[in-house]
Parts: structure tokens; sequence; C-alpha cells
């Protein structure tokens, strides 16, 4: 039992300097807009920034069991820009660039929502995209995947069930890679471990034993779809 504890607690020290090993830099460009405002006041500005890229670099490291920094991009840095711009978020080339516009016209828990798009976003850093050949609605939906097994999945997505095709991407594709990781606990795992150096829907047949397709059929028929 002591050898187990102690186990543990080198496993958890590794994981941190892991973690710290990268530098997760936010640079504030909002000045005194609502939006800059919202930012600072109530989610906390700079700390809780770095503080949100920081624990959803371990969520997405535990989530995609890449315990090794060979299983892993090799990612140093991911910057945080605070914004006066254009639509959320986005993530160009491990700088993800997000608009506090949003953020003043949100009714709701701002810094839940803050934290829900920042983990989306920390997610393109980190996942294997098929060598640029995976859909770009999985790529998308393994992103709110992670947000949703987080717990950070904002009310206004749509319930199990929704949607119209299996890679219609965020919410949709979140909720049925969801239902696939049920039928094989660490299905999304083991998909974003074959998307290392190409993609094909056969994965899908590869880990579930069934087509893509008919797993949507029957994940849609489940819900009364």
């Amino acid at each position: 039992m002591t050898c187990h504890k102690i186990f543990h607690v080198i496993s958890l020290m590794l994981m941190v300097s892991l973690v710290t090993a990268v530098d997760f830099p936010v640079v504030d460009n909002t000045g005194e807009t609502a939006g800059g405002r919202k930012f600072r006041g109530e989610i906390g500005g700079v700390s809780y920034g770095t503080e949100s890229l920081r624990s959803a670099t371990d969520f997405v490291w535990r989530l995609f069991q890449q315990n090794n920094p060979s299983d892993r991009k090799d990612v140093t840095k991911i910057t945080l820009f605070m914004e006066n711009g254009n639509g959320v978020a986005y993530n160009s080339r491990n700088e993800i660039h997000f608009n506090v516009g949003y953020l003043a016209g949100f009714s709701g828990d701002v810094k839940r929502e803050f934290t829900g798009v920042v983990y989306h976003e920390v997610v393109h850093s980190w996942q294997w995209n098929g060598a640029g050949q995976a859909p770009g609605g999985l790529i998308e939906g393994v992103a709110d995947y992670v947000r949703l097994k987080a717990g950070y999945a904002p009310s206004h997505w749509v319930g199990p069930g929704g949607g119209n095709s299996w890679d219609q991407g965020y919410d949709v594709t979140a909720r049925f890679l969801d239902y696939c990781n049920d039928l094989r606990n660490g299905f999304v795992a083991e998909l974003n471990k074959k998307m290392r150096s190409g993609y094909s829907d056969g994965f899908f047949v590869e880990l579930l034993g069934k087509d893509v397709n008919q797993l949507w059929r029957e994940y849609k028929a489940k819900y009364g779809q």
C-alpha cells in the first residue's frame, strides 16, 4: 500500500513537471473595452488565463492517454491572446486568439464559458488530425468532446442524439463520440492515436467493429431520432 502511494505521488510529480515544461503566456490586448474589463474582473485576467491553459493541457493529456512526451506533439508554448476581434476564438499554430467582444455579450456564467472555450482551443494544439486527412467536423467534434468530458458543455448545445450527420462537427459530433466511447472506454483516445499519421473511416470498424454510418444510425435510434 505504501509503495503504491509513493508511486502515485511520483506519477503526479512527473505530470506536473511535464506540464510546467510548456509555457503558457497570456497577452491582454483588450484595453478598456467592456470585454476586457469582464475578462479582468469577472474571469480573473491573465493569471486565470494561464491557469486555464495549464489545466486544459493536463486534462487533454490524461484523456488522450498521452502519458509520455513521445505520445504528443512537440509543443513547447501555447499563447493566449485576448483581443477585440470577431467571432469567438480560434487556434493558429498554437496561438489562441480569443475575442472579448463575445464575453462582453455573454449573459450566463462567463468564467465557465471562457474556460470551456479555452479547453476546446487547447485541444487543437495536442490532437492529431490524420495528417490533414481527417474530416474537419471530426476534428472540431473531438475538441468539443474534451470540453464535454471536462464538464464545460454549455446549455445551448444539442442534446444526445441531435444533429444530421456524425461528422457535422462541434457539439453534434462530440455527443456521438461520447456514445462511441461508452461502447468502448478509451475509444476517443485510441482514435486520436490512430490519426497520428493518417485517417480512414475504417478506424471505427477497427475499434468498434461497425461502420461509422451504422454506428450513427444506432446512435440516432437510441435517442428516438
